[in-house]
């Protein structure tokens, strides 16, 4: 089984989004820029090239993480099999890991694909591997793919990659020049 962890594209700033006194759920609607839009169409494209076909795609519920899903059902919608777009609480900011976990443990598909945030991704890809504390922050649209011997469970997962978002779009534009 292969997991891939994916952080959201970027988005609107906070304070900008959501001045101060707003309500706090206003950062669950904050949006992505036209800028985080256009860079993560090519990291998805890079993320392709490296990864052909997803099974899965679940995202956090929150506007930033949806639309970055989205984008990534978008660039596998030609693969051979289009990923099912699922949303769920266990990837909202601050959830319990093993709420996570128990999640994917009913889970089938593989790969699956896991679109969140920070601090959340940097803690679960350490508690996946083993790691005593989080040894990698996740940059707005980079990605790390963890693989297992067998079902998802915290320690053994064996980390095969990490993409830094620009490496992602680095391979994408190949991949678009290429004609692939």
């Amino acid at each position: 089984m292969n997991l891939l962890l994916i952080r959201h594209a970027i988005a609107r700033d906070r304070a900008e989004f959501a001045p101060a006194g707003a309500d706090e759920s206003a950062d669950d609607l904050r949006p992505l820029t036209d800028e985080g839009k256009k860079k993560m169409r090519r990291a998805a494209r890079g993320l392709r090239a490296v990864v052909p076909s997803i099974e899965l795609l679940a995202t956090s519920p929150l506007v930033r993480a949806v639309a970055t899903g989205l984008i990534l059902e978008e660039a596998y919608a030609e693969s051979r099999l289009r990923p099912a777009l699922r949303e769920i609480d266990e990837l909202r900011p601050g959830a319990e890991i093993d709420e996570l976990l128990a999640w994917l443990d009913l889970q089938s598909a593989d790969p699956i694909a896991l679109v969140g945030h920070e601090p959340d991704l940097s803690a679960l890809l350490a508690r996946l591997v083993g790691a005593p504390r989080p040894f990698h922050p996740f940059r707005k649209g980079g990605a790390a793919c963890v693989a297992f011997p067998g079902r998802v469970e915290a320690g053994a997962g064996k980390l095969s990659w990490v993409l830094p978002p620009g490496l992602l779009r680095e391979l994408g534009a190949a991949k678009k020049e290429g004609g692939k």
